[in-house]
């Protein structure tokens, strides 16, 4: 009896999903979230230079208060071309791990979990690049990943794309630089790290060929 009570008990709460991003998302978060502001303010990372505000640098340190004020707006991603169509009706992602602290991948991972559930709009993730249709890079540049990267990419069947998530493979973050591949990332999503928000509507739109 006992290990029917999970049963049980998913049947008195219902369906627990979110509608995002087809709607607004419940509760987002205020940070991370785009800025709003104006003005020179303290920043590490230079996300904040002549008065304007970097997504793909801001690690969320919040240094630049009150100048700079979050908006719960999670629109912190940059999609800069075209996703090839065929793509449109499922995406495999392969994420790599160049030198996290860890905060990505969990973010990450949160996209599959009930209240988002990535899989209802045809994301999923693959073991192999071989059946990736996109590679994710996470972290700083790191030497040792160097050559993983670059044969995991070689190993993807074409049409394929790369994606940076997180503002260490974005921009390299406060310690380092971002992974070589990177600059070739059709899909940037900034974040330190990103909330399962951004990362979810930008993995939507780019499948669905919008910007």
């Amino acid at each position: 009896m006992r290990n029917s009570i999970w049963f049980l008990k998913g049947l008195r709460n219902g369906k627990k999903t979110e509608k995002f991003p087809r709607a607004d998302p419940k509760d987002p978060p205020l940070w991370p979230s785009r800025l709003v502001g104006s003005g020179t303010s303290k920043c590490p990372t230079n996300a904040i230079e002549d008065g304007k505000w970097n997504a793909g640098k801001c690690i969320s340190c919040r240094l630049c208060m009150p100048e700079y004020k979050p908006t719960g707006d999670q629109s912190n991603y940059k999609i800069t071309g075209s996703v090839p169509g065929i793509l449109s009706r499922s995406f495999y992602i392969y994420p790599v791990d160049s030198g996290t602290c860890g905060a990505c991948n969990t973010e990450l991972l949160s996209i599959l979990a009930p209240q988002y559930d990535a899989s209802r709009v045809n994301i999923f993730f693959t073991n192999t690049p071989r059946h990736a249709d996109a590679l994710l890079l996470m972290g700083v540049y790191t030497e040792g990943m160097d050559q993983v990267i670059s044969k995991a990419y070689e190993a993807m069947p074409d049409p394929k794309l790369i994606i940076a998530l997180g503002t260490c493979a974005v921009s390299g973050g406060i310690i380092g630089k971002s992974p070589h591949l990177s600059k070739d990332a059709l899909i940037e999503i900034a974040g330190c790290p990103p909330s399962p928000y951004t990362i979810l509507e930008a993995l939507v739109r780019a499948k669905e060929g919008k910007r």
